[in-house]
Parts: structure tokens; sequence; C-alpha cells
């Protein structure tokens, strides 16, 4: 027989196949971990870390924001409770104090993640982080997710703090909660942007010093924003951080300076563009894989 004829070609490829390789089962009993739809293990696991992370530091993560506040609550006290006594009918510092609440929120949702996020590319561990079974869905989840937490976690101790010195009434439970959970998850989403865009800590501090809390004190915090003359109004109307605050004061105060229905939907509206922001960054591996 000739060996370089077709035949012998027809012929090997007519034999079967070789058994696949098998390969030795596992402990008895053991079965192998599925993943559903969504990772809800290692969503749960990257979202406790996080939570972690800053209860390891509770003295900088949630003790210094309420000795903040009620130092900002004590020195606006002194210096304006003679001069404005009340604020739309209600007393001044019934007035600024949940502005003050909000702001405590707002700061600590965002120092959250945008901390984590950046100390993370800076130590280099981002890469394992992402190397894990989890979507890009699930990583901006649980990064949010334990920023929001922690905005409002210091945001109900803050509160509980504040009402030992200010007599706080509740008109609207629930526009408290609404508020105060969309304004934390806001914030938490910029604060992932921004860790993500950041590459020193000099950059974030400068989102924080020149964007973050400029708007924060432009929002209403410590006045009624009707004392503002038009376009100041107007332009006032179109900053989010009014949205929080005014929402947010009228479940104490039973008032508002805007239209709280047109402000939470536009909360809600400007929280899924973050979120979608957010995944697109974790999907490309924007400035995280590089």
């Amino acid at each position: 027989m000739n060996p370089f004829s077709f035949e012998n070609d027809a012929a090997a490829d007519a034999k079967p196949p070789a058994e696949a390789a098998s390969f030795p089962a596992g402990p008895p009993g053991i079965e192998p971990r599925t993943i559903g739809a969504v990772h809800w293990l290692g969503l749960w696991t990257l979202y406790r870390k996080e939570i972690q992370r800053f209860a390891k530091v509770v003295t900088q993560s949630v003790l210094a924001p309420i000795v903040t506040t009620l130092l900002f609550l004590s020195v606006f006290s002194l210096a304006m409770g003679d001069v404005v006594r009340e604020v739309g009918g209600v007393p001044f510092v019934e007035f600024l104090a949940p502005g003050l609440v909000m702001m405590a929120i707002v700061q600590s949702a965002f120092q959250n993640t945008a901390g984590s996020l950046l100390i993370s590319k800076i130590q280099g561990n981002i890469v394992d982080v992402l190397m894990s079974p989890l979507s890009p869905g699930e990583l901006a989840l649980a990064y949010a997710a334990a920023g929001a937490t922690r905005g409002l976690m210091v945001g109900a101790v803050t509160l509980g703090a504040m009402a030992v010195f200010v007599p706080m009434q509740i008109h609207a439970p629930f526009t408290i909660l609404f508020f105060a959970v969309m304004a934390s998850a806001m914030l938490s989403l910029l604060g992932l942007i921004g860790g993500i865009r950041s590459d020193k800590f000099e950059q974030m501090a400068a989102v924080t010093n020149f964007v973050i809390t400029p708007a924060a004190f432009l929002s209403g915090t410590f006045y009624s924003i009707e004392r503002l003359p038009g376009v100041l109004n107007d332009l006032a109307h179109l900053n989010p951080f009014f949205f929080m605050i005014d929402g947010f004061r009228s479940g104490f105060i039973g008032r508002a300076d805007g239209d709280t229905l047109a402000g939470g939907i536009a909360l809600l509206i400007l929280n899924v563009a973050l979120w979608l922001v957010c995944l697109q960054m974790f999907r490309t591996g924007y400035k995280l894989k590089s």
C-alpha cells in the first residue's frame, strides 16, 4: 500500500476518534458553583469589602463629618441668629439644619467612591477587582451602593446629633428618604466617575474644591434662593444640589422654594444618566486597564 495515497488518509479519517480525556471528579457531595444572570455572591462580597473599608476608619469617615456639621451649625447660628431669625416663617436653625445634613450626606458619598477607586488605581490592586467574575454593571453597582450607604449612614447619625440641639420636625418622611437616597446615589456615581478619571489626589481635590463644594454652598443651604435676584434665581433652579437640599428640607419644614416633584424627577433622570456613564467606563476599562 502506498503510504502517500489518499486512500490511507481516508482510512485514517474513518477511524473512530480517541476518547476525550477524563478528569477526576471533585469531592463527593460538592457541586460546582453556578453563576446566574447576577453574581449575587460576588456583588455582595465587593459591597461588603467597601463597607468594611470605611468602617475601619469610622472616626474619619463618620464622626468627622458630624463634628464639621455641628461646627457649621454653631457658627452660622451665632453669626446670623440675631440678623435672620426666620426664613419663610421657619426659625433659622430649623431651616439651616436639614441643609447641613444633606451636605454631610453628599460629601461622604462622593468621598467614598472617589477615594476607593483612586487608591485602588494608585496601589495597582484595581486589577484584582477587574479580573473577578463580575460584570461591569455589578462592579458599578457594588461601588455605588457602598458609597450611598456611607452617605445615608453619615446623614442618619448627623441628623441624630443635630436633633439634640435643634427641634427637628418631620412632615413628610417619604420625601426625606427619597431625596436622601437620590442625593447619596448621585454623589456616589459622581465620585465613581471622578475616581476613574483622576490619576492623582490633586485632580480629585480639584473636583471637590471647585465643583462639589461650591455647588453645595450655592444651592440654598444657608439661605432661601427666593432672596436671589432674577438671573441668579433662575440659575439656582438649574443646580441639582438645589433639588436635593430643597426637597430634603421640605420634608422637615413643610415648605419648599421649588417644585419638589419636578426636582425628584430631575434627580432620577440624572442618576440614570450617571449610571450609564459609569457602566460604559467599566465596560471599556477607561483609565482602569491602562
